[in-house]
């Protein structure tokens, strides 16, 4: 087998040429037997129940093996190697802080399922030690984080796909392709209302002991505060670690919106929201409503609202003036001549959108490490997705229409 830095130097020397560099030729330059050997950041139910689960599903045919895990709870950590010696016959060893991972000179890609004021600092560090990476989104909580992480992927070089998922699944390719066709004529509003009974962040309240945790390791830049096992397990509901629907949610909806309709970036946003239900002893700091509208470029408006009072009235569409794409249903997303009974361009009744056949989310990344080639959900459509989503916490925040400025990649009030 090559050595890992031999190996490193190989994928970064082969970047230039690796459009034309099929993965069984690429499999063949470095052995048939050479394993992707891959750590776990963060272990959460994320952490091991979507990511190491979904690359362990192709750890056969892809010759994968996670052999190291990272958590500031060691509750986690314990339990994500224990399922790695299920799996492998062997535990992964355990790390606390995502520093002594990427040191590793014997792992070539990490998966990032942190926390989310986290992602871009373990983003970095991991193109900055030359390893692929798999990462959560949201990608970022703060617009410098966010141009450090994707200035130090795009200097490395390195293999990336954003945990934007839903843009692998077959029903929302056949979107994009159906979408390209015109049939809906000039679509003018994409809508998306996500509703609940409750916050997603009181499901994962658990009892945590202070001393199997190191919290300095979990705050990094937030700010300092004492230990309290809510805002640890419950940290999606608090401001100082996450932003709540928007980010944590609208961000699937945001990069399915550039991913079927080809958009890369708003002009314009304007957001507002509040704790108008859940107000209890805990004190949760992200909205439980909220509604935000986005301006784009090509000549439509996007809109996402989160009411978690009540779980009714769920939606995603795409509005044309020919009909409608009816998503609410992921898997099985109709078209119908919905609102223009007299569609010019051939939309009757009600029907299926066709499935295009996908390699899912895991093992596109995993081929693309292995072809270095650029995945599903590239390092640029994370940015764009953060960007928008960046957009609408800073209206949210100062009550202005905020715009992006992509000379400067900035944004800012206007």
């Amino acid at each position: 087998m090559t050595s890992h830095y031999s190996r490193r130097s190989f994928l970064k020397s082969a970047a230039g040429t690796a459009v034309a560099m099929s993965a069984l030729s690429y499999s063949r330059v470095l052995g048939a037997n050479d394993r992707i050997r891959i750590a776990q950041i963060g272990c959460g139910s994320r952490g091991i129940g979507v990511h190491m689960a979904g690359v362990n599903a192709h750890a056969k045919s892809q010759n994968v093996e996670i052999t190291a895990v990272c958590d500031p709870w060691k509750v986690r950590t314990e339990m994500a190697a224990e399922q790695t010696r299920q799996w492998y016959g062997r535990a992964a060893r355990q790390f606390v802080s995502y520093r002594d991972v990427v040191a590793l000179d014997d792992i070539d890609a990490v998966m990032i399922a942190s926390c989310d004021h986290q992602h871009t600092t373990h983003l970095k560090a991991a193109a900055e030690a030359g390893l692929d990476a798999y990462c959560e989104k949201p990608l970022a909580k703060r617009m410098d984080g966010l141009i450090a992480a994707v200035d130090a992927v795009k200097k490395a070089g390195t293999i990336v796909q954003i945990g934007t998922q839903l843009r692998s699944y077959p029903s929302f390719t056949g979107c994009k392709k159906l979408y390209a066709t015109g049939i809906l004529g000039k679509v003018g509003r994409i809508e998306q209302r996500r509703n609940a009974n409750q916050p997603y962040w009181y499901g994962y309240l658990k009892d945590v002991k202070k001393q199997d945790v190191d919290w300095k390791e979990f705050l990094m830049d937030a700010p300092d505060q004492p230990f309290d096992p809510v805002r640890y397990s419950g940290w999606y509901g608090y401001r100082d670690f996450s932003d709540g629907p928007v980010p944590g949610l609208a961000s699937h909806f945001l990069d399915l919106v550039h991913y079927i309709t080809g958009a890369t970036l708003p002009i314009s946003c304007v957001c507002m929201g509040g704790t108008f239900t859940w107000i209890d002893a805990h004190a949760f700091t992200c909205p439980d409503h909220v509604q935000a509208l986005w301006i784009y470029p090509e000549g439509f408006m996007v809109s996402y609202s989160t009411n978690f009072g009540n779980g009714g009235g769920n939606s995603f569409d795409i509005f044309g003036d020919q009909g409608v794409l009816d998503m609410v249903n992921w898997n099985a997303p109709v078209l119908s001549a919905d609102g223009h009974a007299d569609s010019k361009i051939g939309i009757r009744g009600k029907t299926n959108v066709e499935d295009v056949p996908m390699p899912d989310h895991f093992l596109d990344w995993l081929q693309c490490i292995r072809g270095r080639k650029t995945p599903n959900a590239s390092i640029d459509a994370g940015f764009q997705h953060a960007v928008a989503c960046l957009m609408a916490v800073r209206s949210f925040d100062t009550g202005n229409r905020i715009i992006y400025d992509g000379e400067k990649r900035e944004i800012r009030a206007g």
